[in-house]
């Protein structure tokens, strides 16, 4: 799945920079959407994300976009690969900025783990 953001003003630190934490969250939302849209009637949580390095600094008004696939399915738990890149609208490039494994686990109604629906 890919999915895109746009770096705004309220985005960024007092250097003028993407903050860390906009990027981990758009990761986190935008994989819990793949998750959910491929075991529909899931409940996923988030149980870790395996590493956190930016690779260089994102400034206003940067394209962000994300592709997110799915790397290993448990009995309860999935894991999605995550790639993130910055787009240049100038010059049509991009630049890988950020990757991670991230894991859901699927929960029923008592907050258990559940199994994956067969797909």
């Amino acid at each position: 799945m890919e999915s895109y953001k746009v770096v705004r003003p309220e985005h960024l630190n007092h250097f003028g920079y993407l903050f860390g934490g906009f990027t981990l969250m758009w990761v986190d939302e935008i994989s819990w959407i793949a998750a959910s849209r491929d075991y529909p009637g899931c409940s996923f949580v988030t149980v870790s994300m395996d590493k956190v390095e930016f690779r260089r600094g994102v400034h206003q008004g940067a394209v962000l976009r994300f592709d997110v696939r799915e790397r290993h399915a448990g009995k309860t738990s999935v894991e999605y690969e995550v790639q993130v890149y910055a787009d240049d609208l100038e010059t049509g490039t991009e630049e890988a900025i950020f990757q991670t494994h991230i894991r859901f686990v699927c929960l029923d109604a008592m907050g258990k783990k559940t199994l994956l629906p067969r797909r």
